[in-house]
């Protein structure tokens, strides 16, 4: 009798083993499915309404997890996100989409059936048809770049490009491999000439950053504002709140060329758009001094990837140092990085902790607004 109680003890536990085994295995099979969620929230009120909020795609994944962290305390708040295939098929399930790199053509946005607003996770829009999304009455907005340190993060990253083509840090890193000393020979900041090409709030605390180094700054924009009416920090010159001495020469859209020409770095801060694609092309690139460095933290698709490549290889251009690229993820094989003049960073120029967790407070404060049914504040709604 005990043998058989013993073993009786045994089958049960066994049991018991294998139903919780298969419903681990079962969460498990939910989860690479596709739908990521948060934790199940306590104390949900099941007759009072959830918003819910989609991210889509798996990149840049510190953008959903900050905004869960931020909203954990708000019950009512949902944040999922969703490969990028899968992203058509669960839209219609959700009051705000945070896009990413999701492509919204009309044909997605007619099944988001109960989405209020669209959002980017930063301030870059052309992945979505703007029109589209008004027809089907959807809010577009991105997040102001100035009030969350996105455009500091970035105009530092652009520094750090410069400064590693400057001082040939692929070079750099060879000479470490063959324990050689004192080589190779850079060059300073000190005396350049840098040509800020597109001149919004990156290209703004870009220009902030630089002056210290002494530098002379160029730069275009499509229309200036009377006397450089800019608001910055107290720590750099201004007199009554007006920039001063910030830009050395202005200049519009048409004055790309000659500036290109007198340039020893330009840094494009450009937003892309029908007009921009694709501008840093063959007559851009030729109009650049000889030996002159080219530096993109906008977008990739701002670049002709073939004219770069010939300029690469003819020597004209001195060094290309991109965070944004032709094709996302970036190709490692990519022929474009045999060259020693070249530096790739995987589009993280805006992601640090500082913008990350403002941006996140940004996305979280609008869901709790939408939810509350209040105006949706500190965000820029283009639509």
């Amino acid at each position: 009798m005990l043998v058989w109680c013993i073993k009786r003890q045994i089958a049960l536990a066994n049991a018991k083993n294998l139903i919780l085994g298969l419903t681990c295995f079962s969460s498990q099979l939910t989860r690479s499915a596709g739908m990521s969620s948060m934790a199940e929230k306590k104390d949900v009120d099941k007759d009072k309404p959830i918003t819910r909020v989609l991210f889509c795609g798996p990149h840049f994944p510190a953008s959903q997890i900050y905004t869960r962290e931020y909203l954990e305390k708000y019950p009512f708040i949902q944040v999922d996100d969703v490969p990028l295939k899968q992203v058509p098929d669960h839209i219609g399930n959700y009051d705000l989409c945070v896009s990413k790199n999701m492509l919204f053509d009309s044909n997605v946005l007619s099944r988001a059936k109960q989405l209020k607003l669209i959002m980017q996770f930063g301030v870059g829009l052309e992945g979505i048809d703007i029109d589209a999304a008004t027809k089907h009455g959807i809010k577009v907005a991105r997040i102001p770049g100035d009030a969350t340190g996105n455009a500091a993060s970035c105009a530092e990253m652009a520094i750090y490009l410069t400064l590693g083509l400057l001082r040939k840090q692929n070079e750099m890193q060879i000479s470490v491999q063959q324990k050689m000393l004192g080589e190779p020979i850079g060059e300073t900041l000190l005396g350049k000439t840098v040509f800020i090409m597109g001149f919004g709030n990156i290209g703004i605390d870009l220009a902030k950053r630089l002056k210290p180094f002494d530098v002379k700054i160029i730069a275009t924009k499509r229309s200036w504002p009377s006397n450089s009416e800019v608001l910055i920090p107290k720590a750099f010159p201004t007199q009554n709140g007006v920039l001063d001495d910030l830009v050395d020469e202005k200049g519009s859209h048409g004055d790309i060329y000659e500036f290109a020409s007198k340039a020893d770095i330009v840094v494009c801060c450009l937003s892309m758009n029908k007009e921009t694609v694709g501008i840093l092309n063959k007559p851009f690139l030729s109009s650049m001094k000889k030996g002159a460095l080219l530096v993109n933290i906008a977008r990739g698709g701002l670049l002709d990837y073939e004219a770069v490549v010939q300029h690469l290889e003819s020597g004209h251009l001195g060094g290309l140092g991109i965070d944004v690229a032709w094709k996302e993820p970036f190709d490692p094989n990519d022929p474009v990085l045999k060259f020693k003049n070249v530096i790739l960073t995987p589009h993280v120029a805006g992601v640090t902790e500082h913008s990350y967790r403002s941006m996140a407070k940004v996305i979280g404060d609008v869901a709790l607004q939408l939810h509350a049914g209040k105006p949706l504040k500190g965000i820029e709604l283009v639509n």
